[in-house]
């Protein structure tokens, strides 16, 4: 593999790590939101 290609591939694999946690923020926040809106006032 040259090292162009692991250079691509470690920017890659930053941008899929940053992806999966701004994936993970919406998910908890859809989850409070879910329960929020199931609570009986």
């Amino acid at each position: 593999m040259e090292l162009s290609e692991l250079k691509r591939m470690k920017t890659l694999e930053e941008e899929n790590g940053k992806l999966k946690k701004l994936y993970a923020e919406q998910a908890l926040e859809l989850e409070a939101i879910k329960m929020l809106l199931e609570k009986k006032w």
